[in-house]
């Protein structure tokens, strides 16, 4: 599998780690508007060479590679020009919403600046 997209985080949002208790993380890049950088975890981008993705890549976050079983209708444009996803950990076949990527297992129980979350894609 090709990288599509890596990068390295580098905070995390006061109320961020709230949502891997739910089964969810929400990602932006760096410069995200303060009002939203609190609830996301924040990465710099490292490669972006503008790779589709879809169900059947894979999402890495650390060591941990992660099924993706479905992609939102702009969850790729929002990934490579923003940073900005929502990550599912639910396996859902059917994206719930337009930038939502839903993949396989469950959510990290914490995510640390330093970690890479990278895209990988055939």
């Amino acid at each position: 599998m090709k990288t599509v997209y890596e990068s390295t985080f580098i905070s995390v949002g006061l109320c961020a780690n709230a949502s891997l208790e739910e089964n969810f993380i929400i990602t932006f890049g760096e410069g995200a508007p303060q009002d939203v950088a609190e609830y996301c975890f924040i990465h710099r981008t490292e490669v972006n060479d503008g790779g589709a993705f879809a169900a059947g890549s894979v999402l890495a976050i650390g060591e941990k590679e992660y099924p993706v079983t479905a992609v939102g209708e702009v969850a790729r444009e929002n990934l490579h020009a923003l940073g900005h996803i929502t990550v599912r950990f639910d396996g859902a076949s059917q994206a719930e919403f337009p930038g939502t990527v839903h993949v396989v297992g469950s959510a990290p129980t914490a995510i640390e600046p330093g970690q890479k979350f990278r895209m990988l894609s055939e």
